[in-house]
């Protein structure tokens, strides 16, 4: 079994530390911001972050890998997302609203946008 070690290092580490940006953001933000605009204020952040790790920390340019890695990231978010937001903090108007799954949407297509424009140049 052909094991990636890159992949393995960029989906796990990038992937569990940009979720922890984003959650770090969002419990500053949380004592200053209304509850339904914290993912709309968290996501631009969320955005450059992830744009500077993709173009300044991921090294390989494969759409193979970063469909991949988007892959990883965008399960990390949705399962750290549930169990240490929603059965945490149980929201009492719920949780998965449109910014929710625009931020999933995001996680994955940035990665593979990413590496689609680092292709062509």
């Amino acid at each position: 079994m052909n094991i990636n070690r890159g992949l393995i290092r960029d989906g796990l580490t990038w992937g569990l530390l940009l979720w922890l940006f984003g959650y770090i953001l969002g419990i500053i933000f949380f004592m200053m911001i209304p509850p339904a605009l914290l993912g709309w204020v968290i996501m631009p952040f969320g955005i450059a972050m992830t744009l500077w790790v993709l173009f300044k920390k991921i090294k390989d340019n494969s759409i193979i890998y970063l469909f991949q890695l988007a892959f990883i990231w965008t399960i990390i978010a949705i399962v750290f997302d549930y169990f240490f937001l929603v059965k945490v903090f149980k929201p009492t108007d719920g949780y998965y609203k449109l910014d929710v799954y625009l931020y999933y949407i995001i996680t994955f297509i940035l990665p593979i946008g990413v590496g689609i424009w680092k292709n062509k140049k």
